[in-house]
């Protein structure tokens, strides 16, 4: 994917983002768009381990940047990123499951009971 489709494609979420907590009446997906507009150097970076640390079972956590996969998660939740490391969905093998920030907007358009972590 070439860096301008990148930047286009963020662009398109952002706004997306912006017009979903406009709609639902919800501050997560516009506190989602501020951080996603901030500079690339300065978006979230999460690993497995700090999502293993914060979280119970069956928790919804969003990560408004990229996903690594150090450390381990030992816990059932669902994981919300905008970005995440090849080496992720090898390490969570069915514990946990993994959305776009886009699906998540489908699934939980109100944004209730979602954590920002990171």
């Amino acid at each position: 994917m070439s860096l301008e489709h990148k930047n286009e494609r963020l662009k398109e979420l952002i706004s997306s983002l912006k017009k979903q907590s406009i709609e639902q009446k919800t501050n997560i997906w516009k506190r989602i768009a501020l951080e996603l507009e901030k500079p690339t150097r300065h978006h979230r970076i999460v690993n497995l381990s700090k999502i293993d640390k914060n979280t119970k079972d069956n928790d919804i956590v969003i990560i408004p940047g990229k996903l690594l996969s150090g450390g381990e998660l030992n816990k059932k939740v669902t994981i919300i990123a905008y970005s995440y490391s090849k080496n992720v969905l090898d390490k969570i093998n069915g514990k946990a499951s993994i959305l776009s920030i886009e699906e998540a907007m489908k699934k939980f358009p109100n944004g209730k009971n979602i954590k920002i972590i990171g």
